[in-house]
């Protein structure tokens, strides 16, 4: 018996109790379109969800993934973006209101590793959601950091949410501190009303 929750299954619980039928939510980084799924099962039939990557190869996984869920109908809700997820707010029309965000940091499995999450478009990602964050609501960061890019930006990453006044958020680090091999760990960053 398991009795702590894994990284992916704690994100998706936070989630879960952020995002309402019919809210607002992000997947900015839709690498092979596991989250943009679960985000659009979530905001049910009146919600939606924007979905970012720079990568065509993101951007056509996660429209096969969608694609082949044919018993929802996804096209109304989910908005596939090929741009980088510092410019969010370019997209979510006016008023802006976002139940929930999540990033999975670092490269697309299974493709040109070079081509990587950065520091500064997270962070400018992070300030952006965060201004059109619903209070309650929850921006969620998978930060891998098993590759020198990925050590980088978790280091800058970790120095601005720490320094998010809590008067402002809540901010939530989960991760496993026993396991070897640099585990990813999750950054929660949940607005106050």
């Amino acid at each position: 018996m398991k009795t702590l929750e894994g990284v992916l299954p704690f994100t998706r619980l936070l989630l879960e109790k952020a995002v309402p039928d019919g809210g607002t939510a992000v997947d900015a980084t839709a690498g092979n379109g596991h989250d943009t799924l679960f985000l659009a099962k979530l905001v049910g039939e009146t919600g939606r969800v924007f979905s970012f990557d720079i990568q065509d190869a993101a951007i056509d996984s996660t429209g096969k993934r969608l694609k082949a869920a044919t018993k929802l109908n996804l096209k109304d809700r989910v908005s596939l973006i090929k741009d980088s997820h510092e410019h969010v707010l370019n997209y979510l029309g006016e008023p802006a209101l976002v139940h929930g965000a999540v990033f999975n940091l670092g490269y697309l499995p299974g493709s040109d590793k070079s081509v990587t999450t950065t520091p500064s478009s997270t962070i400018r990602a992070v300030e952006n959601l965060f201004s059109a964050l619903a209070p309650g609501g929850v921006i969620i960061l998978v930060v891998y950091h098993g590759h020198e890019e990925g050590k980088i930006e978790r280091d800058a990453l970790l120095d601005y949410v720490r320094a998010i006044p809590q008067e402002e958020a809540h901010v939530l680090e989960y991760r496993f501190t026993n396991q070897r091999n640099n585990p990813p760990f999750i950054v929660a960053i949940e607005k106050r009303a």
